[in-house]
């Protein structure tokens, strides 16, 4: 009962997930990350084990698909759940079990998979397919904030707006960006907006962390 882009970016190399839901707290449970090896977004009657399963196996490097046929394997009731993964190479897999409720649906394309259940029809996953390609060059997590907000623009959720989450992760193993609005009247639009806060005020600060490369950090500059 959400809806959801997983996404690779060409040029840097990041992994990352957007997705908004009628519960509070979406960010707790449906996006997952891992640096250098893929993404995962788990939903509809989500299964986190899902992500926290499919991280490592894509960890472990396996493609997408493989993860797709490892994690559908071992679920207890694959027909109610929905996700999407992508892998280091760009591969996206996707899947919506038939007893997913409302209009489900999901597409894949090139460096990015999108999905979505209990929503009020087709057009938000094709505005956030096409958001997508047509942002093209802007920075991951912005861009994938855009796609949430092209999505709840042609609808959404059909029982109405509650939270919404972005997470994207780069080299290290704390993420990039981890944003969440946990319960809100209009929760992407929030997202959005807390999103140009951070990019003032927080993510200058986490490019000055300790990285494995560099356990110092950046603080003295």
């Amino acid at each position: 009962m959400t809806f959801s882009i997983t996404a690779k970016c060409k040029e840097t190399g990041q992994f990352g997930v957007a997705v908004s839901t009628k519960v509070p707290a979406v960010g707790a449970l449906c996006p997952f990350t891992a640096p250098k090896a893929g993404a995962v977004a788990t939903q509809s009657f989500v299964n986190p084990y899902i992500g926290i399963n499919g991280v490592r196996y894509l960890n472990e490097g396996f493609s997408a698909e493989k993860v797709k046929e490892k994690v559908l394997k071992e679920d207890a009731q694959p027909a109610i759940r929905q996700f999407c993964i992508v892998d280091k190479d760009g591969n996206s897999a996707a899947f919506s079990g038939d007893e997913c409720e409302g209009w489900y649906g999901h597409r894949e394309g090139d460096h990015f998979a999108v999905a979505g259940s209990m929503l009020t029809g087709p057009e938000t996953i094709q505005a956030m397919y096409d958001s997508f390609l047509e942002t093209e060059g802007t920075p991951l997590s912005e861009r994938l904030v855009i796609a949430l907000q092209a999505g709840q623009d042609e609808g959404g959720d059909k029982r109405g707006r509650q939270s919404a989450a972005v997470r994207v992760s780069d080299t290290e193993e704390y993420p990039l960006v981890d944003l969440r609005v946990d319960e809100h009247p209009d929760p992407v639009k929030e997202l959005y907006r807390i999103h140009q806060v951070a990019e003032e005020e927080l993510f200058p600060f986490v490019g000055d962390l300790p990285t494995k490369d560099n356990p110092k950090g950046n603080f003295d500059s």
